[in-house]
């Protein structure tokens, strides 16, 4: 296994709105992205979601923390997937912050 991948996105829309938004960005992904990432498994404890996701045949793993201000992702990349982790981490902070942006 590589080193985990780390992204943070600051926000300002408290901790139960960012939470609201990851819920239904991930519903979305779920069938947007179906036909290159299936998230296999997803436990809430808290403020915390714990996932497990397979992509191009690999499977990493992971988890979100939502606080106040900020959102923070750490997955656990498999070699094949780690080496596209600068491209992804790019593509999550992009996607990311526009889903926590304040409307």
């Amino acid at each position: 296994m590589s080193e985990p991948l780390v992204v943070i996105l600051p926000h300002r829309l408290g901790k139960d709105e960012a939470v609201r938004r990851i819920k239904d960005g991930l519903g979305r992904a779920k069938t947007e992205f179906a036909w290159l990432l299936a998230l296999e498994e997803e436990v809430w404890t808290g403020d915390r979601l714990s996932f497990r996701a397979a992509a191009l045949g690999q499977r990493a793993t992971g988890f979100i923390d939502v606080y106040d201000g900020a959102v923070r992702l750490e997955v656990t990349l498999p070699w094949l997937l780690a080496r596209f982790a600068h491209a992804v981490q790019r593509v999550i902070g992009a996607k990311g912050q526009l889903m926590l942006e304040k409307k």
